[in-house]
């Protein structure tokens, strides 16, 4: 049985520094509970006096605890038994499920098995990937040698609490980094059994801290903080365009911003079997209540295939249930407050004065108290330039616009803003390849849509969607600067 009871669940207390639970010192603030509206529990933020003591502590116990300088296998080992806790860890899960929008039956099958196999594969990236030997003249010899930063700050969305930690953390750990994370205020609670889990592992107090607050006081405490030698962050793309403007202005620190997306499923008339094809895109506007930065909201189609395709997509949109996220049943997502359920129905709303025909939808679900869980909305009819087509709703809405050549439908699916992530569908091979080329996008889906366990895979945007990659080596090689060294002999 994987359903519980949320009241009978203890939830950490405040910060996780020096391997110790700290208070805070800072303003205090709610933590309710997507699925109900209740409240979970009250914390306080960490202000700038307590963000200078994390980042301390943090800069401090990478060296003396020997972090920086131990060898890379050794590294790995902790990040191994780490991960394993991890992948055995049902407090850890109930947590995440609790104070998320991840139902318990998705957060046991899918995000603490992807978690700790993020883990796995940077505790392996720790010896694989080092400097270089660079050609030179006879008597000298040229090299490249990796070192890490120090002290990495993490700010991590409320969406995916605990595989964005994993995102940012593994990383900077297997590279020899001290962490100090900053979770969203929304979900603070898994992340701090994750450091505590780390610190059963083998890590050394102080390596990973996590700090809590807003990211006007918090966030920004860490961002700005001279210790604090690079940022990585996921979130929307007006915070990471601040945290770029702050981080140059105080010490010119390299950021890795994953952002916004407003990603578009183009699909041909040759894509196949249809049903096969909405699920597809079904999934993609849908999981976790829509509230993905890789969401694939903007559905491109060529007009032959667009009637039988749409007719499938509202029948399947009509299919889901809503239901608290405690329960082992439950497998739709909760908006993660009334707030941002007011947005999407404001979206919603106004495509609707504009034109924009509710194919399906379009409204919360009824009877769900406090909660907030948005039916599975499509929108037909809407011009280019609706905000409807042009905004992250990060809501379970997709829009529907046709197409006739292909050219037509490439330049359809092009983002004046974004280019996170892109799908295409269709069986022929030129024609994706060309679909590819064309559309500017960090990731193309062909014939799928979103992620898979392949953690060699990097994941970041272009234009707003965002600066450097996660995931992959790329993730690693980032979390380390290189020295160029020059030998004559």
């Amino acid at each position: 049985m994987l359903s519980f009871d949320p009241e009978k669940i203890a939830l950490p207390e405040g910060h996780y520094i020096n391997g110790q639970h700290r208070r805070g010192e800072g303003e205090g603030f709610a933590v309710k509970r997507p699925s109900d509206g209740l409240l979970a529990g009250e914390l306080a933020d960490a202000d700038a006096a307590q963000v200078d003591e994390a980042v301390a502590i943090a800069d401090r116990a990478v060296r003396e605890s020997g972090w920086a300088s131990a060898p890379p296998r050794q590294r790995g080992a902790v990040l191994r038994r780490w991960a394993d806790l991890i992948a055995n860890d049902l407090p850890l899960a109930q947590l995440e499920a609790l104070g998320s929008t991840r139902p318990i039956h998705d957060v046991v099958n899918h995000e603490i098995p992807f978690t700790a196999e993020a883990i796995r594969f940077y505790a392996e990236c720790a010896d694989k990937y080092s400097g270089d030997l660079l050609p030179t003249r006879h008597a000298s010899l040229g090299m490249l040698i990796p070192e890490p930063y120090g002290v990495i700050a993490a700010i991590t969305p409320w969406n995916f609490p605990l595989s964005m930690a994993s995102w940012k953390c593994g990383p900077a750990l297997a590279a020899g980094n001290a962490v100090v994370l900053k979770p969203s205020e929304l979900t603070p609670y898994s992340s701090v059994r994750l450091a505590e889990l780390a610190v059963q592992a083998g890590l050394p107090a102080g390596v990973l801290n996590i700090v809590q607050g807003s990211g006007a006081v918090t966030g920004s405490a860490l961002v700005a903080h001279p210790l604090v030698r690079k940022i990585s962050f996921t979130g929307s793309t007006q915070t990471g365009a601040r945290i770029m403007s702050e981080a140059a202005w105080h010490g010119m620190k390299p950021v890795t911003l994953e952002l916004g997306g407003k990603s578009p499923q183009l699909v041909f008339d040759d894509a196949g079997d249809v049903q096969e094809i909405a699920l597809r895109i079904l999934r993609g506007f849908t999981a976790n209540g829509g509230q993905a930065c890789v969401a694939g909201t903007r559905l491109i189609v060529q007009r032959g295939i667009a009637s039988a395709l749409i007719e499938r997509l509202t029948a399947l949109c009509q299919g889901f249930t809503p239901g608290v996220t405690w329960n082992e049943n439950s497998r739709y997502a909760p908006m993660i407050d009334g707030r941002q359920a007011a947005k999407v129905e404001q979206i919603v709303t106004e495509a609707r004065r504009l034109g924009g025909e509710i194919l399906v939808g379009g409204q919360r679900f009824a009877d769900t108290g406090e909660g907030c869980f948005w039916q599975p909305t499509l929108i037909a009819n809407v011009s280019p330039d609706s905000p409807a087509v042009q905004e992250e709703i990060f809501g379970p809405v997709l829009t529907v616009q046709l197409f006739d050549e292909e050219e037509e439908g490439l330049a359809l699916a092009g983002h004046a803003t974004y280019g996170l992530c892109a799908g295409v569908h269709t069986k022929n091979l030129d024609r994706a390849m060309r679909a590819m080329r064309g559309i500017a996008a960090g990731t193309v889906w062909i014939n799928r849509y979103g992620r898979s366990g392949d953690f060699i895979i990097p994941t970041g945007g272009f234009q707003g969607s965002g600066i450097g990659k996660d995931l992959g080596r790329q993730a690693f090689e980032a979390c380390q600067r290189y020295k160029s060294v020059l030998i004559d002999f």
